[in-house]
């Protein structure tokens, strides 16, 4: 569970700015010396940082005699700032699909580690918005820290008419039955003997190996996901999905 400055920290403020700002959300109107002391923050730092709330719309300065207080904005601004940069990001998508599209990507290799990674192939599987060929599925996307992400993804491949064909790994069918259900009834397994800590996905023109997946349906953090951009390496690990998916067990 992350904290409040951690999260704040995430939606880009310093970490004294997060360390301020809780702290007024806490003790209400405070003095630069109150501030201090519940914050940790040294003093000759807190004028600066109290500062850049404000700027920020984060903060707000009351005048009094002998010395001025602060205090914490509603922070329900971050959920408008956030509106306001989704906004401006969408505007100008069209051009960047435009200048990322008019570069060649007939042929490359590149590789994802950690949940972000596990994120950005999810991503480019709607991208390309082809059926998904798997061999070997461990069940991963069942990761809870994937959980909010999964099923906004999941939304958009059924609008973009993206099919799921999984041959999963044989101890999936028992230990991870959710991920049989959200991904879709066209599964089937591996035989038993046959279980490998690695796995394949073919959608387009592109082979997603994911390599030392973790064996308990976590995204591993130290898994390297190699995506081979390929028309022609592709095709034929669909040909081998094929004939595996024709004597697999249903």
């Amino acid at each position: 569970m992350h904290t409040i400055p951690e999260v704040l920290e995430c939606l880009g403020l310093s970490k004294n700015e997060a360390k301020i700002y809780e702290t007024l959300l806490r003790e209400g109107e405070s003095s630069v010396g109150h501030l201090a002391i519940k914050s940790g923050v040294h003093r000759r730092n807190v004028y600066d940082t109290l500062n850049r709330l404000i700027e920020k719309g984060l903060a707000l300065e009351i005048l009094e005699k002998p010395e001025n207080r602060y205090k914490a904005v509603d922070p329900n601004k971050f959920s408008e700032t956030l509106e306001e940069k989704q906004q401006q990001l969408f505007d100008i998508m069209p051009d960047l699909e435009k200048l990322y599209g008019a570069l060649p990507h007939h042929e490359e290799v590149f590789i994802y580690r950690g949940v972000e990674g596990w994120k950005n192939y999810m991503r480019d599987i709607l991208r390309v918005g082809k059926d998904v060929y798997t061999i070997g599925g461990k069940g991963s996307w069942a990761d809870p820290r994937l959980a909010s992400f999964l099923k906004q993804f999941l939304r958009e491949a059924k609008q973009r008419q993206i099919k799921f064909h999984i041959l999963f790994d044989h101890e999936v069918r028992a230990d991870s039955p959710e991920q049989i259900r959200d991904l879709g009834p066209d599964a089937r397994f591996l035989p038993e003997k046959f279980s490998t800590p690695a796995a394949v996905d073919i959608f387009g023109d592109r082979v997603v190996i994911v390599a030392n997946t973790a064996r308990n349906y976590i995204a591993d953090e130290e898994a390297s996901i190699t995506a081979i951009i390929n028309s022609h390496i592709a095709e034929a690990f669909r040909i081998w999905f094929q004939l595996l998916w024709n004597s697999s067990e249903l």
